[in-house]
């Protein structure tokens, strides 16, 4: 199971590594300001960095096949954490919802956790599945697999995380080759659920929706931490405040900084410059991750890589809109940024996974068995003319 060779290192997706090693640098530097230069504080974000790169040597010396084997085992893991944290979650005075678990002095959110399970579960079902994915009593079975997870999740609850699972989990049906005859009418049943969720909505989830259609509604109450978070983004402008020296950011203007609205720190320490470095180094880790799914002929890995791309799409996009008003505010961190230790170690989790398939050595996808009889046909046809040459 752990093995590496010389000849897999030369697969090894340099490009990706260096935008995560650089990426999460720069992170701990803007989460070290946002913490007002508290290296204490930032700490544990600095020891789940360092251990997060240990998860990627170790990750990248396992064979994706033997892996692959313990999929249902964990995704029974995920649902029984999820399980758990109904009962035993805590956080809803400060976060709105009970995704917490806490044991002693560690806390930790079993909905991150379980996004790498998932999708690297629903990565080998979909693998099994695909040729009767459009069967109505497979795909039954399927959206049943893919969607319970979710449910849990709802019941804490917790919908901006309920909404990254829902995104992934469809990008993955769809590249799994879901008709667009199931892809409209699970499309129209999502619309309609929407909104009868949104019609039935109350307290803070229900300001956030109509701060967000009318952001000028109560900007001294609801709609603060948007608003603290534009302001520090505006004044910030082209080259920035200076690291350390954003007056939003410094005086506690801005209600979760070193969290869900870290980007409008940087934004305002360091101005456009620094959020487009930020930006193009995401743009280069999502390219690379898609050029690993797509280059990818085994249908395991190229939608688990797909999986991981969605994920850390949808993180990057709603983190970065929520700042800047495109989209309601959620608890979506940005990764490789915002504070939490569970987070950032699943994000590098997840990198690894995405780096040890881009050097696995299987060009084709062994349960094609059309493939696997041609290359075996013409194998045993090679070895023959090798003898016969050799007589």
């Amino acid at each position: 199971m752990f093995n590496i060779k010389k000849k897999d290192l030369k697969k090894f997706d340099w490009l990706l590594f260096l935008s995560v090693a650089f990426l999460s640098i720069f992170g701990l530097f803007v989460l070290y300001s946002a913490f007002s230069g508290n290296l204490l504080a930032i700490r544990s974000q600095i020891f789940a960095s360092l251990l997060g790169f240990l998860f990627i040597i170790l990750i990248c010396t396992m064979d994706m096949d033997v892996l692959k084997k313990a999929a249902y085992p964990i995704y029974g893991v995920s649902l029984l954490l999820l399980i758990l944290t109904i009962f035993l979650g805590q956080g809803a005075e400060r976060w709105g919802s009970n995704s917490w678990l806490i044991l002693g002095p560690v806390q930790v959110q079993p909905s991150e956790i379980t996004k790498v399970g998932i999708i690297f579960a629903l990565a080998a079902y979909l693998e099994k599945y695909k040729n009767d994915i459009n069967d109505p009593s497979r795909l039954l079975k399927t959206l049943v697999f893919a969607f319970t997870p979710i449910i849990f999740i709802l019941l804490q609850p917790d919908f901006g995380t309920a909404m990254v699972y829902i995104f992934f989990i469809a990008v993955m049906l769809f590249l799994a080759g879901l008709s667009w005859k199931w892809i409209i009418g699970l499309l129209s049943v999502a619309i309609v659920g929407a909104l009868i969720l949104f019609l039935n909505l109350e307290g803070y989830k229900a300001d956030r929706i109509h701060d967000f259609l009318d952001p000028s509604r109560d900007t001294s109450g609801s709609g603060w931490q948007q608003q603290q978070g534009l302001i520090a983004i505006g004044s910030g402008m082209f080259s920035g405040r200076g690291f350390m020296k954003g007056t939003q950011a410094q005086y506690g203007y801005i209600p979760e900084k070193e969290s869900d609205f870290i980007f409008s720190v940087l934004a305002e320490e360091l101005g456009f410059i620094g959020a487009l470095l930020m930006l193009i180094a995401f743009v280069i880790m999502i390219y690379r991750l898609l050029i690993i799914s797509k280059k990818s002929k085994n249908t395991f890995i190229s939608l688990m890589v797909s999986g991981i791309c969605a994920m850390f799409f949808v993180h990057i996009f709603e983190n970065v809109a929520m700042t800047i008003g495109l989209m309601p505010v959620t608890g979506i961190p940005l990764p490789f940024f915002s504070s939490g230790g569970t987070f950032l170690l699943i994000c590098f989790i997840n990198i690894g996974l995405a780096l040890s398939a881009s050097m696995q050595k299987s060009s084709y996808d062994i349960e094609d068995t059309s493939d696997y009889e041609t290359i075996k046909f013409n194998n045993t046809k090679n070895r023959k003319i090798n003898l016969s040459k050799n007589k």
